[in-house]
């Protein structure tokens, strides 16, 4: 049967059904059947029908038989993702500010997204008085910037030649490590340190070294990097940025050894 022409609106009115669906499916944590749902929100049962079976198919709501419906599993990967790229920034900006005044130098905070990483957040100041960058989409591959070593070293092994077979670790200055052979020994290098380099390997002049952020579960899911001018890195700011590092983990509930 046809929805009402009455409810047969604009996308932004679709939204606020959809949402609104949301809600109900949340209130309840059993099933909830279509006649059920359309009662509770007021639509026309072929209007609720209709923007389930959309939500069904990109995984946001689970059809558990016919006519019956509950979260689905896609909600908890997107809010996984939120409380990694979103939670953190806001535990880690505080101590970055701490690096920053102790450094002069710029601090990044990026998360990994495919074969690159992505900055998320960025003290700067060259040399003058500090102030807050935001650094939303610039992005490097993992094999050329210090903190992407990170995430290809937690890869491991089997991951991390399909990555160099995947991307053919195409160099971004003649300082980056073309081959596998060569990043595996930096890699090799980055877990006895327990900290990464970047010596010049995505831009000539600049050097980053880098450390892993790890949540209450031991997962990496940031990467804390302090990028200088190469004649300004100095190095004892690798275990400098490796114990600020593990000071934001410890903030989000991480355990040394987990």
């Amino acid at each position: 049967m046809a929805a009402p022409k009455e409810e047969q609106k604009n996308p932004i009115q679709v939204i606020e059904r959809m949402m609104k669906l949301l809600d109900v499916l949340a209130e309840h944590p059993e099933p909830l059947g279509l006649k059920q749902i359309a009662q509770i929100t007021k639509l026309h049962p072929s209007t609720a029908h209709r923007i389930l079976a959309a939500m069904t198919a990109d995984r946001l709501v689970d059809r558990i038989e016919p006519g019956s419906y509950r979260l689905g599993l896609r909600l908890l990967e997107l809010g996984t993702l939120v409380r990694s790229r979103i939670s953190v920034r806001e535990v880690a900006l505080p101590i970055m500010r701490e690096l920053h005044a102790q450094t002069g130098e710029t601090v990044n905070l990026s998360v990994r997204q495919d074969d690159e990483i992505v900055y998320v957040e960025r003290t700067s100041s060259g040399r003058s008085a500090m102030r807050i960058v935001h650094v939303i989409g610039a992005r490097a591959p993992l094999h050329v910037a210090a903190a992407g070593k990170l995430f290809l070293l937690e890869d491991g092994p089997s991951r991390l030649r399909e990555y160099a077979r995947r991307t053919g670790l195409a160099p971004h200055s003649k300082n980056s490590l073309a081959t596998l052979a060569l990043l595996e020994r930096d890699l090799e290098r980055t877990q006895r340190q327990g900290y990464a380099t970047d010596n010049e390997e995505v831009e000539l002049g600049v050097r980053c070294v880098a450390a892993p952020v790890r949540d209450d579960d031991g997962g990496l899911i940031a990467a804390l990097s302090l990028s200088t001018p190469a004649d300004r890195m100095k190095p004892q700011w690798g275990a400098l940025v490796k114990e600020t590092a593990e000071k934001i983990s410890r903030a989000l509930g991480h355990q040394k050894g987990r």
